[in-house]
């Protein structure tokens, strides 16, 4: 550990901050520095134009980057660069005052912000060095492409050492790293060969880059270091699965040579083992047990560096306990296993989850169970197998279903769970190799489970429980206190009862156990609630569970404003919950660098919220583990909170998407509801529960299946039950 401390791995940042601002910016450059590690070093792809300035950009076709194609319209060319026929804009075309004068940046990679499209100049070396970085690294290309052109890199670093410091210089090309040998002094630069794709062929040896890596003493001859793609140390399978680390570290280790790995990028997910998470996956080079990486080069500069610094041989760290913060499972960890599965919950308890939660359903036969939602196709193969039994209650959603209350217990364990995303557009897949894992739990077995594991607490989560009683003769309420009885959680208090509920007669109904904290749910985005309204909830919860969007606003993806509504809360000394947190980048707002740390760090450190509900409970546990997570601690790297409209307020005017009408407050009528119906029979003839017989029905489970009365909804297509099933209801 100490040794790490005193060798930490470089952060090294690719065209400055690049995954948020057009690359070597000087947005990039700047904030780049300002937000990560204090040695950080900056990296430059160099390319010259027609009178030999240096400026940074990775592709050495412009129009992948810059506005040139609509400056210079008819300036396109053809150029052969390594054996083939490239066509675009080029550097060397154009002289620095042409490019400088009149060319800007554009973002090149569209999952990435595009604000600040057309106002940024392009950076000359002189403008990179310029922002004063710890480090400067330039990474050469295309040596043999600007030589056959009559241009040269080398004279052009020679000059550029005499005046400004160059810490390292990488290539691909084996004879410019030999020649640069003669020039630079190596007590200030280290020069580093930079390998390509296995297949590729180095243009000087003509060998493929995986031939050369099998003799690495060879390379020890012209360079102290490597920087290799990160798939050379931790290659994936063809399903995106990490396998065996290579012994590429250890080999060039062994060489005394210095290894980079390069590829890094938070909005370009690698391994389905990481979870979305980008910074398990900077651990898996910096923190495992066999080797780490001397540096990485990253698009994200930030995340690197909390990974490292805050993050690394940290696992064994125990949380503070002073001001604790929940982390409350969502559905189980289901980023990782089908949700409400019994693989999630263990997996919840092994991720560090101290509240597990059961969000509780009820089978035709009155057993209650753990599911995503009262619609069974939100985590189930129920289509496969019971598609007559689909209809539309509109009581419950807006779309039709194959709902529990309608499936015999017996019939619903038949059920395949499946485990799909909540962000069905976005193409991020989750763990396919999880997909149909695990089995449903009934409550009593939920509930089991979380006293066999010790965990600090459960939440019950009750919907629809006025329609279940008035329709279909069932008392949700009722099952769920049974249950808790019999399991004595209302006779002890070493493990927290969170019922949580968005109907306040359902938390009404467990107000006679002081142990029990009532959470509300709140579904709809509000922008505060008035101090009228914080009265009304306090009669009927201890905490509220909040929706994001009601806590930061955002527009377009950035973040406008952080609301009141959780020290309104809090001024009553209500405690406040937030949901559902997700590691995926594209449902993390462009303020928190598409990194969930830092958006943890935001609602945690900047906004006080008491707890946590998310998909992925390894990430909040490690973050909390973290010295970083305490805003006081002296620390050498702060995961600072983001400020909400910062990134805004650097875009002109005129490109700032259209204001947003503001959210409504929450209101009294918002939050109050009728008591519960009796519990009555439904007619066996109403599929949805339209006609009711008086009675009540017993909430036991019997042991058999009933038959199947309910009718399928005839204008139900087989395309609308394929766009069902693929959606994942949170609750």
């Amino acid at each position: 550990m100490a040794d790490f401390k005193c060798n930490q791995p470089l952060v090294i940042a690719r065209g400055g901050f690049s995954g948020l601002f057009p690359e070597s910016s000087s947005f990039a450059n700047q904030i780049a520095l300002s937000t990560s590690l204090s040695n950080v070093v900056l990296f430059c792809n160099l390319q010259l134009t027609k009178d030999s300035v240096g400026i940074c950009q990775s592709d050495i076709r412009l129009d992948n980057s810059t506005n040139v194609a609509v400056v210079f319209p008819k300036s396109q060319k053809t150029y052969t660069i390594n054996g083939e026929n490239v066509r675009g804009w080029f550097a060397l075309d154009y002289t620095s005052d042409q490019i400088f004068n009149n060319v800007t940046l554009t973002q090149n990679i569209y999952s990435r912000p595009s604000l600040f499209d057309g106002t940024l100049p392009l950076s000359s070396v002189d403008d990179a060095i310029g922002v004063k970085p710890p480090g400067f690294w330039v990474n050469v290309q295309y040596d043999a492409f600007y030589t056959a052109n009559k241009l040269s890199v080398s004279s052009y670093i020679q000059k550029t050492t005499r005046f400004i410091g160059i810490s390292y210089i990488s290539s691909p090309e084996i004879g410019f790293l030999k020649k640069m040998n003669g020039i630079i002094n190596k007590a200030k630069t280290k020069l580093i060969f930079k390998f390509l794709e296995a297949d590729a062929v180095e243009p000087t040896t003509k060998q493929t880059f995986s031939s050369i890596l099998k003799d690495l003493s060879s390379v020890k001859s012209f360079a102290s270091g490597i920087l290799v793609p990160k798939e050379y140390i931790w290659p994936l399978s063809k399903d995106q699965y990490l396998q065996t680390p290579t012994s590429v570290v250890a080999d060039a280790h062994k060489q005394g040579l210095e290894v980079y790995a390069y590829g890094f990028a938070n909005d370009m997910p690698g391994s389905y083992n990481y979870s979305y998470d980008p910074t398990a996956e900077y651990l898996q080079f910096v923190d495992n047990s066999e080797f780490s990486v001397d540096g990485v080069l990253t698009d994200f500069p930030p995340t690197a560096s909390e990974a490292i610094a805050c993050l690394a041989h940290n696992k064994n760290a125990a949380r503070p306990s002073k001001g604790k913060i929940l982390v409350i499972s969502h559905h189980g960890a289901s980023g990782v296993y089908p949700g409400s599965t019994d693989l999630a919950y263990q997996q919840s308890v092994d991720d560090g989850a101290d509240i597990i939660d059961c969000s509780v359903q009820m089978s035709k036969d009155g057993v209650p169970f753990c599911f995503n939602s009262a619609d069974l196709l939100a985590g189930s193969n129920a289509m496969t197998s019971f598609m007559s039994r689909s209809t539309m209650i509109s009581e419950i959603q807006p779309t039709s279903g194959i709902f529990s209350f309608d499936l015999t217990w017996t019939e619903i364990q038949t059920l395949t769970p499946q485990l799909n995303s909540p962000l069905p557009n976005s193409g991020l897949a989750r763990n396919p190799a999880n997909k149909n894992k695990g089995k449903f739990l009934t409550l009593s077995d939920f509930l089991d489970f979380a006293k066999a594991k010790a965990v600090t607490g459960i939440l019950i989560d009750i919907e629809n429980a006025a329609y279940l009683a008035s329709k279909k003769g069932l008392s949700i309420t009722d099952a769920v206190t049974t249950a808790l009885s019999n399991a004595t959680f209302d006779k002890q208090a070493t493990q927290q009862v969170l019922i949580q509920s968005d109907d306040t007669s359902v938390l009404s109904k467990f107000n006679n156990v002081s142990a029990y904290r009532r959470v509300l749910s709140l579904k709809e985005i509000i922008s505060a609630v008035p101090k009228q309204t914080v009265e009304e909830i306090k009669r009927y919860a201890d905490a509220v569970n909040i929706p994001r969007s009601s806590i930061v606003e955002t527009n377009g993806g950035f973040t406008t404003a952080f609301t009141n509504v959780v020290d309104q809360l809090h001024a009553a000394n209500i405690s406040a919950y937030v949901s559902v947190l997700r590691n995926e980048y594209v449902a993390i707002a462009f303020d928190f660098f598409s990194d969930p740390v830092v958006e943890l760090a935001t609602y945690i450190g900047r906004i006080g919220i008491d707890g946590v509900v998310t998909d992925y409970p390894r990430t909040a546990d490690a973050y909390l583990r973290s010295p970083c997570s305490d805003l006081n601690a002296k620390v050498t790297y702060s995961i600072l909170p983001a400020e909400a409209g910062s990134l805004l307020g650097l875009a002109e005017p005129e490109v700032l998407p259209p204001a947003e009408a503001p959210a409504p407050p929450l209101t009294v009528a918002d939050v109050v509801d009728p008591p519960l119906p009796q519990v009555s029979s439904p007619s066996s003839s109403s599929p949805n529960g339209s006609t009711a017989d008086t009675g009540a029905r017993p909430v036991t489970a019997p042991p058999g299946s009933s038959g199947q009365t309910n009718a399928a909804s005839m204008s139900l297509s087989l395309l609308g039950i394929l766009l069902i099933s693929m959606l994942s209801v949170g609750y």
